[in-house]
């Protein structure tokens, strides 16, 4: 029995000893829970005063009961607090194998907080200058008059429901956040986190004043383009450039583009990208040849002008391609032009033969027409850079065939025939070089039936 005693004697002993260490962590955690209450009420309320969720749109946490945010922000602080006051409770348990490693972190905590502090301060003052910018600039714009002037030159078709004033106020407002992401990341004092990012942030803003640039260049050499591009086409159709298709032989090509300029285009409503490409398929085949030859000219200086942006961007090898595609569609373009000079010649020497009156004009012509026609498709294909070995190789080796089989045709086979051609051709010419009546020598009319002779003879 007095074992037993003693026991529980040292049992209540331990507990009115150990009493006053857990009233004093009750009433630390009551303290903490209050003060925790308290604050995070006070954080929920100045963060619905400002509409901060409003500002944001953003919720997190389960998609069913959509945690606003600043309820979000408001349970981390509750929990801060309660973190800070947990050494006390520890303390006053006298629990120190727990309170070492908690004490610890919170220290640590404690001293990156001013880092966190500094980084979110820079950010949230950066990021309210740059709003302050951006809806200035956007007023500015607005009085300025710069979407009129995208809607006059056709940028605004480039941009769809973004408006250029918008989106050049968009452009100044990263541009200002992108030093502000800098010095938020440098005050975190992260070296292995924050110096790759700011280094990437600084290669960035270094690149901005050559992409401003670039961009400068484009928006220039786009004006630019559409203003030659309505001069050229302007003297082209003065000149008559529009009957190009009839002069080269292409009447019925030609008519169908005059047809097709003069029926009126019936609206489409946009119901879809079906009709969307219908519509633009169906303005594009009432096209003249003028307004394609401003087009190409469009074309051609804004390829130009990637060129010199890509350069100016540091993207050489993608430069040194579109300078290649630009070069090699000048080649086309030429060699186009050269066939189509070769099938006007073609047309001409055909017309010639044929009203020449000669009775071999029914095979002269397209003969004539033909030859003409080959020589100048394997100009252009050499001068378009399409296998030039190939191509020259196949001329020879037609020039060839064509000698070959008449000499073989003449050496052989035709002699007789050759000869007889050749005696009516020396007849048809002496009638024509020599006056009709005139005689000869022995009394004969020259050019008379009387004064050939054949081989045979």
């Amino acid at each position: 029995m007095d074992g037993i005693t003693m026991i529980w004697n040292n049992i209540l002993a331990s507990i009115q000893l150990y009493a006053p260490s857990i009233i004093g962590a009750i009433v630390l955690i009551i303290v903490a829970w209050v003060v925790a209450t308290i604050l995070r009420a006070i954080v929920v309320r100045v963060l619905d005063a400002v509409r901060f969720d409003a500002r944001f749109g953003r919720s997190v946490g389960d998609p069913n009961t959509m945690t606003p945010l600043s309820k979000t922000i408001g349970n981390v602080v509750f929990w801060l607090v309660i973190l800070l006051f947990l050494p006390a409770i520890l303390g006053a348990l006298n629990l120190p194998g727990i309170l070492l490693p908690v004490q610890n972190m919170i220290n640590t905590a404690l001293a990156f907080l001013p880092n966190i502090i500094a980084a979110v301060a820079i950010f949230v003052i950066g990021w309210f200058v740059a709003s302050i910018v951006k809806r200035v600039l956007v007023s500015i714009f607005d009085a300025v008059g710069v979407d009129r002037l995208a809607a006059r030159f056709g940028i605004s078709q480039a941009l769809g429901s973004q408006r250029l004033s918008n989106v050049l106020a968009t452009i100044v407002y990263f541009i200002i956040l992108i030093p502000v992401l800098i010095a938020a990341l440098n005050a975190l004092q992260l070296d292995a986190i924050t110096a790759p990012a700011s280094a990437m942030l600084n290669n960035i803003l270094l690149a901005i004043p050559n992409i401003f640039a670039a961009f400068l260049l484009l928006a220039i050499a786009y004006i630019a383009a559409r203003v030659v591009a309505g001069l050229v086409t302007s003297v082209l159709t003065a000149l008559g450039f529009n009957r190009l298709l009839a002069a080269i032989g292409l009447g019925r090509a030609q008519a169908a583009v005059d047809r097709a300029a003069m029926e009126p285009v019936p609206p489409v409503p946009p119901t879809g990208t079906a009709a969307r490409v219908e519509t633009a398929t169906r303005a594009a085949t009432t096209k003249t040849p003028s307004e394609l030859a401003g087009y190409l000219v469009t074309v051609a200086i804004m390829l130009f002008a990637a060129v010199e942006a890509l350069r100016l961007l540091g993207f050489i090898a993608l430069a040194d391609i579109v300078l290649s595609f630009l070069t090699l569609l000048g080649q086309i373009i030429v060699g186009l032009i050269i066939f189509a000079v070769g099938l006007w010649l073609s047309n001409m020497a055909a017309t010639v033969i044929e009203e020449s009156g000669s009775r071999w004009a029914s095979i002269l012509a397209p003969a004539a027409r033909v030859a003409i026609l080959v020589l100048a498709g394997a100009m252009a294909l050499r001068q378009m850079g399409l296998a030039p070995e190939i191509v020259n190789l196949a001329f020879g080796l037609l020039l060839g065939a064509i000698a070959v089989a008449v000499a073989l045709a003449f050496g052989l086979g035709g002699r007789e025939v050759a000869g007889q051609l050749l005696s009516d051709w020396r007849g048809e010419a002496e009638r024509r070089a020599e006056p009709e009546g005139a005689t000869r020598g022995d009394g004969s009319r020259r050019g008379s039936p009387a004064s050939r002779t054949t081989p045979a003879e």
